[in-house]
C-alpha cells in the first residue's frame, strides 16, 4: 500500500547480553567484497543471527560474515553448550553477499535450543571470529504445550528510519518482552522504494533524525541495492537481540520492490532507470532469499515463498505470496478471473493443504487483506476487495472459491492474519450479511505498521459480509512513529481448551506511561466452532 497482560519473560530463558546500547545503532555496511585491507583480522558477524522456519525438529540458522568465511554452528539443551552438537554450514562468500544459511535438524520437540554461530577462515579453520549466540522454542510435539506468537509489517516505510534520537526500532522490545514462540512478519520487510534522508521535519516542528547509508540514498534498482536495503535494517539493536531470541516466518509485499507491483508492469516513476517490475522482482528475490532464513527459498536457485509452516498439533501457518502471482492491479470488475491474487497454481496448493492439515488452528497469513479496499490510484485496486458490494467480482472470485472449498470440505479453525494497510482492525465475516453466502463465518484481524507511517482507514466492501469489531487509526496519512502508534498482534492458543485469543496491541514507548495498557482489543475463539 501506498502508504492483554504484561510483559515478561516465562517460558524462554534470557539472552545474556542481547540487548546492546544504543551506540551500536549505526553499524559499517562493508561489502563482503570490500577490499582486504578494510577486513584485515578474523571474520566478524555484525549484522547478529537468524532463526526461521522452525518445527517441532528442526529450524534454519542464519547469519552474515564481513568477508568469505566457513559457517559452522553448534546447539546444545544449555547455555553452557555441554554435549554440543555441530552443524558444519556453507562457506559464505560473494555469491550471496556473505550471507549462510544452516539447517539444523533432529531436535528434541517443545524443547529451548541454544545455539552460537561461528565464523572460520575457509583455509585456516583456526582463525575464528567471537561467536554469536542464540536461542529459539522448537514446536512442541503435544497439544497440552500451547503457541505463543505474534506478527506485524512494515519496516522503515515513508522515510521513517532508525532514529537515535528515540532509540530506534522501539517496537521490537516490546515485541521481545512478550517471549513468543515465534514472529510471524507479514511483509514489506523493506521499502526498496523510500529513500532514507538524513532528517525529517515534522508538522509541529520536531526534526526526525535517520541512520543513513549509502544504498538507502535511493531507489532501489540493483542487486546490491536490493541488499543494502535488508542490510539497513539489521544495523538497528532491538532488531538484532529479537532476532537472537525469537524465531520468524517471513513474507514479502510489494515495497521489498516497488509500491503496488505486479508482474509485467512497466514503471511510470521517474526515479527509476530500470523500469522492467519483473527485472526489479527477480532482483529483490535473490537479496530477500540471502536474507532471511526460509526453507522454500536458496539463494540462487528458483524457489517460492508461498509453504507451509507446521507448529505442533495446535497450528499450522500458511504463507501466502500474493505479489508473485497476481495479474495486474485494475478496477477489478471481471466476471472470469482464474488468475487473480493467488494465481491457479498456488490456489490449488493452498486448498490442497488446507483439506491435509489436522491442526486445530489454520492460520492464513495473507500478505493483503480481503475485505478492505486498498485503492491503486483512482481507479485500480491493489488487494482483492474492490468496493463493489455486490456479488463476486475480479480477485474476489478467487476469495470466494477458496471460502467455498472450506466449507464444503469441512474446514475449521480458519484465521486471517494480515497487515499491509498501516493500522490496526477486526473483521468478522457472515454470509447472512454478505452477497456471497456459500461460506462459514470467519475472522481476519489487522496489525501493523511496525516502524513505518500511519495511514487513515481504508473503507470495508460488503461481499463476504465483513462487520468491523475494532480499527483504531490515524485520521492523516504519513503520521510518522513520533505521532501515531506502531502496531503489532499476539495470538494464544492454550494446550488445554485449544482457545485462541487475539490480542491487537500497540506499542509502548520507554518512560510514557502506557505499561499494561497497550492492548486496544481482544477476542477469544473457540477450536472447532463456526459463526463465532
Amino acid at each position: 500500500m501506498a502508504p492483554g497482560s504484561g510483559g515478561g519473560f516465562g517460558r524462554r530463558s534470557l539472552l545474556r547480553g542481547a540487548a546492546v546500547g544504543s551506540a551500536a545503532l549505526a553499524l559499517p555496511t562493508l561489502s563482503c567484497a570490500a577490499p582486504a585491507q578494510a577486513r584485515s583480522g578474523r571474520p566478524v558477524a555484525r549484522w547478529g543471527t537468524q532463526v526461521g522456519d522452525v518445527t517441532a525438529t528442526s529450524g534454519l540458522v542464519w547469519v552474515r560474515s564481513d568477508r568469505p568465511a566457513r559457517m559452522i554452528v553448534e546447539t546444545a539443551a544449555t547455555e553452557a553448550f555441554r554435549n554440543a552438537r555441530t552443524w558444519t554450514g556453507p562457506v559464505v562468500g560473494a555469491g550471496t553477499d556473505c550471507t549462510g544459511v544452516t539447517a539444523v535438524h533432529g531436535l528434541p520437540p517443545g524443547e529451548q535450543i541454544h545455539y552460537r554461530v561461528r565464523l572460520a577462515d575457509p583455509d585456516d579453520p583456526r582463525r575464528s571470529g567471537e561467536p554469536l549466540t542464540g536461542t529459539f522454542r522448537t514446536a512442541p510435539a503435544h497439544r497440552r504445550d500451547g503457541v505463543r506468537f505474534l506478527w506485524s509489517g512494515d519496516l522503515a516505510g515513508q522515510g521513517w528510519g532508525i532514529n537515535p534520537d528515540r532509540g530506534g526500532y522501539r517496537v521490537y522490545a516490546d515485541m521481545r518482552r512478550r517471549d513468543p514462540d515465534f514472529f510471524l512478519c507479514s511483509g514489506d520487510n523493506i521499502y526498496a522504494d523510500s529513500p532514507i534522508e538524513a532528517q525529517v521535519t515534522l508538522p509541529d516542528g520536531r526534526i526526525w533524525r535517520n541512520v543513513t547509508t549509502e544504498e538507502k540514498a535511493k531507489v532501489a534498482e540493483t542487486t546490491a541495492e536490493f541488499r543494502g536495503a535488508f542490510r539497513y535494517n539489521l544495523q538497528d539493536h532491538h532488531l538484532r537481540a529479537f532476532n537472537a531470541q525469537v524465531p520468524t516466518i517471513t513474507q514479502w509485499d510489494d515495497h521489498e520492490v516497488h509500491n503496488n507491483w505486479y508482474p509485467g508492469q512497466l514503471l511510470d516513476d521517474d526515479r527509476y532507470t530500470v523500469k522492467d517490475a519483473d527485472v526489479l522482482a527477480a532482483r529483490s528475490l535473490r537479496a530477500f532469499s540471502e536474507y532471511f532464513p526460509i526453507r522454500t527459498l536458496r539463494p540462487g536457485r528458483e524457489g517460492r515463498v508461498y509453504r507451509v509452516v507446521r507448529h505442533g498439533p495446535l497450528l499450522d501457518v500458511f504463507v501466502l505470496d500474493m505479489r508473485r502471482y497476481r495479474n495486474a492491479n485494475s478496477p477489478g470488475r471481471q466476471t472470469d478471473d482464474p488468475q487473480g491474487i493467488l494465481g491457479a497454481e498456488q490456489l490449488r496448493w493452498l486448498k490442497r493443504e488446507l483439506s491435509r492439515s489436522r491442526a486445530v488452528w489454520k492460520v492464513i497469513a495473507s500478505d493483503m487483506p480481503l475485505g478492505l479496499v486498498v485503492p491503486d490510484g483512482k481507479e485500480n485496486v491493489e488487494a482483492v476487495a474492490q468496493g463493489d458490494p455486490g456479488a463476486p467480482l475480479g480477485r474476489e472470485l478467487q476469495m470466494a472459491e477458496l471460502l467455498r472449498h472450506i466449507k464444503h470440505r469441512r474446514i475449521t479453525g480458519t484465521v486471517w492474519l494480515t497487515t499491509d494497510v498501516h493500522y490496526t482492525s477486526a473483521q468478522h465475516y457472515a454470509p447472512e450479511r454478505a452477497a456471497f453466502k456459500d461460506f462459514e463465518p470467519f475472522w481476519e484481524f489487522v496489525s501493523g505498521p511496525l516502524h513505518a507511517g500511519g495511514f487513515p482507514a481504508v473503507k470495508l466492501d460488503g461481499t463476504f459480509g465483513p462487520r468491523q469489531a475494532f480499527v483504531q487509526a490515524p485520521d492523516r496519512a504519513n503520521t510518522s512513529p513520533a505521532e501515531s502508534p506502531q502496531y503489532f498482534g499476539e495470538i494464544d492458543i492454550d494446550g488445554g481448551s485449544g482457545e485462541m485469543t487475539v490480542r491487537l496491541r500497540r506499542d509502548s514507548g520507554p518512560g510514557d506511561g502506557r505499561e499494561g495498557d497497550d492492548v486496544l482489543f481482544s477476542k477469544v475463539l473457540q477450536p472447532g466452532r463456526v459463526g463465532q
